[in-house]
């Protein structure tokens, strides 16, 4: 039996055992991170290669009655919903219908400046328009509905913040008027614009306006400091048209993702160019914000994401395109860290190289030279003419001093190593009574040290 097993595992395709691994390292870490921050629940969507590779919930979406979060599970997205809004707005431009160089008072002469505020700065923050939500809780004046031209008029008609384009302010106000424009050349609501256009023909059937609550979806909680998680209030009704009003499963914004994104088949070329195009300001100072999404990188890999949050919710939607991948994870509670710290574990577990352990013989080697510099002394057959000459009896004692002060060596641990110069060059944290310090270090194909850097510092 042991032995047609084997035969078995050999004969499963790569991928198919690399899904399995996955599969595993996720369902490891995710439950251990979710528990440490104390949100009652996380839903998470992994695509690469362009495909859905993992989609698994944890924890409880009602904490009160006990039910299990699941993949179909809905939750409040908060301002991922911009890039649907960016989207819509594109596809009117593809049809004529407008252009997001026209400027506001073509279509609402009354607010302010809008004479020179154009669609494409309300899209990526550099409009002037003062933020009407800016805090990280929910205030008493949102829990009650409100018209999205009341609150324009409250907002939208005071002086900006800053001449158009000379700054980069995140503004949800400036959202609410892309989608009053949105529905006025259009003549129907955002939403189901979005419903007609993308999400029944992506298969997004979970996607849709938070104010249509499911039973199944996903409750809403909070936490004060290190507390534990209570049940939050929502929005009303009106308070986040355009910039924050999108539920939706992981698995769905996934296949936004995958077809928006990976397969570019939602807008056309030169939509897409536009929609991922860099803001600049009149200065030439970058933003890292297109329209309704930030552009960015994780250990040099493009990220095009976005995160959101809304009463009761945190969400984070990440692609990297060149990977083919991408890393959404949702979660039903405010004011917590997660989301984040896990979407960039998942990317590393993911798509990036794990470093393999380094040799005890290495990491011994590499003690012993920084036992001998805590003393002034190296072995020098262990270094090239090069490193020889940088450490002179001038460097051996600032070596000397500097370690000698941190107390013994308790441990060393190599954290990366890459080829560069026909050498390789490896990173190590060496941890000492009084502190840790980091060693640059290169080494010859002939096993010589050619630099041996010490760096202190936080």
């Amino acid at each position: 039996m042991r032995f047609v097993l084997a035969l078995v595992l050999c004969w499963l395709p790569a991928a198919a055992r690399q899904a399995s691994d996955l599969d595993a390292k996720l369902s490891a870490k995710i439950p251990e991170m979710l528990e440490a921050s104390g949100a009652p629940s996380v839903s998470v969507a992994v695509v690469a290669n362009g495909r859905l590779v993992y989609a698994h919930a944890f924890g409880k979406a009602d904490v009160a009655k006990g039910r299990a979060a699941d993949t179909a599970t809905r939750y409040a997205i908060g301002s991922i919903s911009k890039q649907f809004t960016a989207a819509a707005l594109l596809m009117l431009e593809e049809q004529g219908k407008l252009s997001l160089d026209d400027k506001v008072s073509k279509y609402f002469a009354g607010f302010t400046r809008a004479g020179e505020i154009t669609i494409r700065q309300l899209l990526t923050h550099t409009s002037g328009y003062e933020d009407y939500a800016p805090q990280d809780y929910i205030i008493p004046a949102w829990t009650k509905p409100i018209a999205p031209m009341n609150l324009l008029n409250s907002w939208a008609k005071k002086p900006l913040n800053f001449e158009p384009g000379t700054e980069y302010q995140y503004s949800n106000t400036g959202y609410v008027l892309a989608a009053e424009i949105f529905e006025k050349v259009s003549g129907q609501p955002l939403v189901s614009f979005l419903e007609e256009r993308i999400f029944k023909p992506l298969g997004m059937s979970s996607a849709g306006d938070c104010q249509s609550a499911e039973p199944s979806d996903a409750l809403a909680y909070t936490r004060y400091a290190g507390g534990p998680a209570r049940p939050a209030p929502r929005e009303g009704k009106g308070w986040y048209l355009g910039a924050a009003e999108l539920c939706m499963t992981a698995t769905d914004l996934a296949r936004w993702d995958i077809a928006a994104f990976l397969e570019k088949k939602v807008l056309s070329p030169h939509s897409y160019a536009e929609l991922t195009h860099e803001a600049r300001l009149t200065n030439g100072e970058s933003t890292h914000y297109g329209l309704g999404v930030s552009l960015g990188e994780l250990r040099g890999i493009p990220a095009i994401s976005h995160t959101g949050e809304v009463s009761g919710f945190l969400a984070s939607n990440t692609v990297y395109p060149t990977r083919g991948a991408a890393v959404i994870v949702l979660s039903n509670a405010d004011n917590v860290n997660l989301i984040g710290p896990l979407s960039r574990e998942i990317a590393r577990i993911a798509f990036l190289p794990e470093q393999p352990p380094a040799p005890e013989a290495e990491l011994n080697q590499v003690r012993g030279i920084l036992e001998g510099l805590a003393e002034g002394k190296i072995d020098r057959t262990l270094f090239t003419d090069n490193a020889n000459a940088y450490f002179s009896e001038t460097a051996l004692g600032d070596y000397k001093a500097t370690l000698a002060a941190l107390g013994a060596l308790k441990s060393v641990r190599r954290t990366n190593e890459s080829p560069r110069g026909g050498m390789l060059h490896r990173s190590y944290a060496a941890e000492y009574e009084k502190g840790t310090v980091r060693l640059n270090v290169y080494v010859t194909p002939g096993a010589k040290y050619e630099q041996f850097l010490v760096v202190v510092g936080p």
